[in-house]
């Protein structure tokens, strides 16, 4: 199953908002979804800082702060076809 993973910190809203405004488009194509605390991992912390939440396919950075619905469903359309 494919996954995409949301580097967030437990107590930033902007992460909360990005994790619910991903429901949707998680169950539309059938995509997991991992949650990274940013801040237990001290390469992460150390690359993205306060740029967060981050949503990411493997290295593929999808969305940066802000959800972008269109670019996340083209992504996973025109890359797995689904």
């Amino acid at each position: 199953m494919l996954s995409l993973t949301l580097l967030s910190r437990p107590y930033c809203h902007l992460c909360h908002d990005m994790e619910q405004a991903l429901l949707p488009v998680l169950d539309e194509f059938s995509v997991a979804l991992e949650v990274v605390d940013v801040d237990s991992d001290p390469a992460l912390e150390n690359l993205y800082g306060e740029v967060i939440p981050v949503l990411l396919h493997e290295h593929v950075e999808l969305c940066l702060t802000v959800f972008d619905i269109s670019k996340v469903r083209d992504y996973l359309g025109n890359n797995y076809g689904l």
